[in-house]
């Protein structure tokens, strides 16, 4: 039996991954990017990302997530980008990018991750963001 207070941690826990998401559309929109929230990219074996972006020929899909030091994005999370980048969008790799995106307080900080790592089979078990690092992708 579920406890009501672990049901009111897993909707706080929700929400803020629903907060830091839109932020980020909203982020998006503004620096001339097409971006929506796929709201049902919760956790599911569809190649689903939270968020979708365009800008001109190029696609994005961003996994975010909220913290406050540091976040772990799993293999299987940042795997779901490249499929739906690869099974889903039409197109040339070269205009293809998948994003972990973390969301550290009041800052942002985000990690294109390589095509050729899962072409080969060689995406890391979990890639990890923390607050004093430098992402390699800027909006």
């Amino acid at each position: 039996m579920v406890r009501e207070v672990d049901k009111i941690k897993l909707r706080r826990w929700r929400r803020r991954g629903f907060y830091s998401e839109t932020v980020l559309v909203k982020r998006l929109q503004e620096n001339g990017y097409n971006a929506v929230r796929i709201p049902v990219s919760n956790p599911s074996l569809s190649p689903l990302p939270d968020i979708m972006a365009r800008k001109g020929s190029h696609t994005y899909a961003f996994e975010v997530k909220n913290a406050s030091y540091y976040a772990y994005f799993p293999k299987k999370q940042i795997n779901k980008l490249f499929r739906f980048l690869n099974e889903l969008m039409p197109g040339d790799k070269k205009h293809k990018h998948a994003v972990v995106a973390a969301h550290l307080g009041k800052k942002w900080l985000f990690k294109e991750i390589s095509w050729i790592n899962w072409e080969k089979d060689k995406l890391p078990d979990k890639v990890r963001i923390v607050k004093r690092d430098r992402g390699n992708f800027t909006l």
